[in-house]
């Protein structure tokens, strides 16, 4: 069976740019000749050595027209709001009385915006007849496309995070009908899905508690437990660390956070813990934070620390690097006294992988997933107390002998799952999708 793939492949896509490239370099080593088909729009984009004759590279657009579902209007709006805080199962005669008074307005000339219809699939034929005839029996998302199930051909997908779900205050998951589009998008994945693949067993509760309705099942839910990112190079020269010192101008013992600019990364807490610091103990910690800032909310939240570090005379602190190239990226982590991730999202994040294997000491968020992910082997703060990542900050950055601790017991927890054991999961998980096909 052949089996298309449809990875992202931009840059700006932070983690899950990481999460294809090593998708895509496992299946690439895996050396089953003309067995998976990659479809992208970017195949520049493709590292060299994945540019061989073993994987058959299809390039063709995949940019159809766009699939806005119909609208809804204020009452439908409204119900759903009603469901999302209440529940599907109780408060049914609320339910009923609210659903009767909404209609009445709606009768009224109420007027309806345009939204997205989580329960309305805008299904594109043409896409899943292209996709057979370029020999693809199958499909592999690494990341969350709606091409998934609109294109209907058997497809295995990967969820990396139900946020939207979880933690809906968020502008990143909700606003500007963003909610919908996450909802439109999981819940039909649930539906249509062979397989679903999460990060850890976290994220399989997650996908099961809020899609089990939608006939997701525990069977059809596999875990794939993140990799460091495959572009890292542990073996770093003297000259290479040097080189990068000196273009990033880096100060002595900083602290290092590689993170867009999303409001859940809380770097505007991790500015205010350095400003207590340096007013109740006199310390002038310094910090890296390296990512892009594209797009409103992220220009937004980039442009309010910046402001915020102004304000508490902090500039001197603070580096802010923009989005940094793959080659730097090591160095920076090696160079690193810790790194310093009070995010609120989870359920396991990248970085905390990525730090552990150059022995890089880790801070991070005391939340449901992150938890399991750390173990003993990071500073657990609360993400929502300035005060708890200060006393963080201030241990791992005054106290050697934890920072020697957690370095080493991060390279041992990182043993715990290798390459190899990725690899052999998502042969399992392929087999099984194959099985289920047969």
């Amino acid at each position: 069976m052949r089996i298309g793939i449809v990875p992202t492949l931009e840059a700006s896509a932070g983690g899950l740019y990481q999460y294809n490239l090593t998708l895509l370099r496992t299946l690439h080593d895996l050396d089953h000749q003309g067995s998976y088909i990659v479809f992208t729009d970017a195949p520049s984009a493709l590292p060299g050595e994945l540019s061989t004759e073993r994987v058959d590279w299809i390039i063709k657009s995949l940019s159809p027209p766009p699939a806005v579902p119909p609208a809804k209007s204020f009452s439908q709006r409204a119900l759903d709001g009603l469901r999302r805080g209440v529940g599907e199962g109780p408060h049914r005669e609320l339910w009923r009385v609210v659903r009767k008074t909404l209609h009445g307005a709606d009768q009224q000339g109420e007027s309806a915006e345009t939204i997205i219809d989580p329960d309305t699939v805008w299904w594109q034929p043409a896409m899943g007849d292209w996709f057979r005839a370029c020999g693809a029996e199958a499909m592999l998302y690494p990341n969350p496309l709606a091409l998934s199930f609109e294109s209907r051909v058997p497809y295995a997908m990967s969820i990396h995070d139900l946020q939207h779900r979880l933690q809906p205050e968020w502008p990143e998951v909700s606003a500007d009908q963003e909610w919908e589009a996450r909802e439109y998008l999981f819940r039909n994945a649930a539906r249509h899905a062979e397989l679903l693949i999460a990060d850890s067993e976290v994220g399989k509760e997650d996908i099961l508690e809020f899609y089990g309705p939608f006939g997701i099942t525990a069977d059809r839910v596999k875990v794939l437990p993140f990799l460091p990112s495959a572009y890292l190079s542990i073996e770093i020269s003297k000259e290479k660390r040097e080189q990068v010192r000196q273009t990033y101008q880096l100060a002595d013992r900083y602290l290092f956070y590689p993170a867009q600019f999303w409001p859940h990364k809380n770097h505007a807490r991790i500015v205010r813990a350095l400003d207590l610091l340096k007013r109740e103990y006199q310390l002038e910690i310094p910090i890296v934070f390296c990512g892009s800032h594209g797009g409103k909310i992220r220009e937004e939240t980039f442009f309010e620390v910046k402001q915020l570090a102004a304000k508490f005379g902090l500039e001197q602190q603070i580096l802010f690097l923009g989005y940094v190239p793959d080659e730097d990226i090591s160095a920076l982590y090696a160079e690193a006294r810790a790194l310093v991730m009070p995010t609120f999202f989870g359920p396991t994040n990248i970085p905390i992988l990525e730090a552990w294997a150059f022995g890089c000491p880790v801070l991070t968020s005391d939340i449901r997933g992150v938890r399991e992910q750390v173990g003993d082997a990071g500073i657990l703060v609360d993400p929502r107390s300035v005060e708890s990542i200060a006393e963080g900050i201030y241990r791992i950055s005054t106290d050697d002998d934890l920072h020697f601790d957690l370095g080493n017991r991060g390279r041992q927890r990182l043993k715990i799952y290798t390459p190899h054991d990725y690899q052999q999961r998502l042969i399992e998980i392929l087999a099984e999708m194959k099985e289920r096909l047969s």
